[in-house]
């Protein structure tokens, strides 16, 4: 690991040779500028305004520009005398809770690597120091040509330096705070934490650069000499918010969609919510609820009205010529209910009397009017 940097921490009388390297690789593509007629490329010449020639860095200094526009020159020399005790030393001034710590404040990242065999045991004693205390250190370097503040912490067994920006070049947030004032109700609020408990925790080790991946991708396909490959569509709108609680409940099952769990859940708990108005049980276990239409039940209700009244399931349009009259008071009660539709109460007090005298008599004893009236006859006679 190349070093950048290289001084010593000042641990109260202790000091710790160690170099400075940087803990952070950045994997972003970078592009060139190019003429777009020819594809020449597009290069800074550091050129000087007063002879309009270009000049060599070995030619190039530093210069202050004043208010009034005029540039007063400022040699290293300037610079290498100024009372700055921190050039080569990271001077730890406090250890604190790093919860005090503003993430705001926290910059680069570097680690402080021992500089020598002789350093092995002081910079272990001050990281075992930092990892039992459960603080973090804060000190002062100089680095680039200016003073710098640093936060020390331990990450496995290596010290961590964080660059910290001074407390005056924090702006403030008021500014960049809604202007509006805006109640959450407590509805909002669950659905928002729910949202939270489905995304759940993610492993960041996971997590990469698409936009990268894509790009490379692009590239590879133009020097191959190949159509690159077709362009994903976006997952996510365009973010703009209707009705917060539906965009908060829809995020919620699509969480849960994506993460293949909870959908036979939210279907149960919609079903139950709406189970007194699709009908308990099934509204419960999430199913649809059948619906019978008012036409189907008038009809069903008919015909139940027509087989209670006969006593034996027969419908109205059956006459007695189809019913044959067998032996028992069930066969007699059918074809008195028939006889009674059809002749009135007379004939009907005759039909019974005709049924119940055997169990052979036969169709034609109800079916025509003069049989009737002779089998009437013919039991006055008798009597």
């Amino acid at each position: 690991m190349q070093s950048i940097w290289n001084g010593a921490i000042s641990f109260g009388l202790v000091s710790i040779p160690v170099k400075l390297a940087n803990a952070t690789v950045s994997h972003a593509v970078s592009f060139r500028q190019i003429h777009t007629e020819d594809g020449g490329r597009i290069r800074y010449r550091k050129v000087c305004e007063l002879e309009e020639k270009e000049v060599p860095s070995s030619e190039i200094g530093k210069g202050f520009e004043d208010a009034d526009g005029s540039i007063i020159p400022i040699t290293e020399e300037d610079l290498a005398s100024l009372p700055l005790p921190t050039t080569r030393t990271i001077d730890i001034v406090a250890f604190v809770e790093s919860e005090r710590i503003d993430p705001l404040q926290m910059g680069n990242a570097y680690y402080l690597m021992v500089n020598g065999a002789p350093a092995a045991k002081p910079y272990a004693l001050l990281r075992e120091a930092l990892r039992r205390s459960e603080r973090v250190a804060i000190a002062k370097f100089a680095l680039r040509g200016r003073e710098r503040l640093g936060m020390l912490r331990v990450v496995d067994d290596v010290i961590a330096m964080h660059t910290l920006h001074w407390p005056d070049e924090i702006r403030s947030p008021e500014e960049a705070a809604p202007e509006t004032d805006v109640t959450v109700r407590d509805a909002e609020l669950d659905l928002a934490d729910a949202l939270m408990d489905t995304l759940g925790d993610v492993d960041l080790d996971s997590l990469h650069d698409d936009y990268r991946e894509a790009v490379e991708e692009m590239v590879t396909a133009k020097v191959e000499g190949r159509e690159p490959a077709p362009e994903k569509e976006p997952t996510q709108g365009e973010g703009t918010v209707i009705d917060l609680m539906s965009a908060l409940e829809s995020s919620v099952r699509e969480a849960k969609r994506s993460r293949g769990e909870g959908e036979g859940e939210d279907t149960g708990k919609k079903g139950g919510e709406n189970g007194g108005e699709s009908g308990g049980e099934n509204g419960g276990k999430g199913k649809d609820a059948e619906v019978t239409s008012l036409s189907s039940r008038r009809r069903t209700g008919t015909r139940a009205t027509s087989s209670s009244g006969s006593g034996s399931g027969a419908k109205k349009k059956s006459a007695p010529a189809r019913k044959k009259a067998a032996g028992g008071s069930g066969s007699g009660k059918s074809a008195a209910s028939s006889s009674r539709g059809k002749s009135g109460s007379g004939r009907s007090s005759t039909a019974k009397k005709t049924a119940s005298s055997g169990s052979g008599t036969k169709k034609k004893t109800a079916s025509s009017p003069t049989t009737k009236k002779k089998t009437a006859s013919a039991r006055k006679r008798s009597a």
